[in-house]
C-alpha cells in the first residue's frame, strides 16, 4: 500500500494502530486541585489530558495524537476533561498551557498536538518517551 493510500500516512507508517490508551477517573475528588491534577498525571509514565476516550475522542487534534501513541505502540493513561470542569480550567493553569490535548512523559508537559505532531514527523517522539514506550 502506498503512503498516499494508507489512512495511516500521516503517522508515518502504514502498520494499523493498536489502542494503548486507558482512561481513568479520580478515585476521590478530595484535597487541592493541584494535587489532583498531580495524582492524575502520576498515574501513568505517559499521560494525555484529552477531550473524549481514546476509544471515542471528542476532538480531532485529541484523535490525532491518539493516534499517534497508538502507532507507537505504547500503554498510556488519559483522563477525559469534558467530565470535570474544574481539571478542565485547572490544568491549563497547572501547566500554563491554554489549550488540550496536553500530553506528559515522566510527569513532565511535552506539549500539545502541533508539538507531539512536530517530534513524531521528526522521529524525535520516541526519544522523548525514551524508555516509557
Amino acid at each position: 500500500m502506498s503512503d498516499e493510500k494508507s489512512p495511516f500516512s500521516i503517522l508515518g507508517s502504514e502498520k494499523v494502530p493498536e489502542q494503548g490508551g486507558r482512561p481513568v477517573t479520580e478515585a476521590s475528588k478530595d484535597g487541592e486541585l493541584g494535587e489532583r491534577i498531580t495524582k492524575l498525571i502520576s498515574s501513568s509514565p505517559v499521560f494525555l489530558f484529552m477531550k473524549g476516550t481514546p476509544e471515542m475522542p471528542q476532538c480531532g487534534f485529541s484523535a490525532n495524537v491518539i493516534s499517534i501513541l497508538n502507532s507507537l505502540q505504547i500503554g498510556y493513561n488519559t483522563f477525559d476533561i469534558l467530565s470535570d470542569w474544574d481539571i478542565r480550567e485547572g490544568v491549563k493553569q497547572f501547566s500554563n498551557w491554554p489549550t488540550y490535548p496536553q500530553l506528559y512523559v515522566g510527569g513532565k508537559l511535552v506539549g500539545g498536538n502541533d508539538i507531539i505532531m512536530e517530534l513524531h514527523q521528526d522521529g524525535e517522539l520516541e526519544e522523548v518517551l525514551g524508555s516509557q514506550a
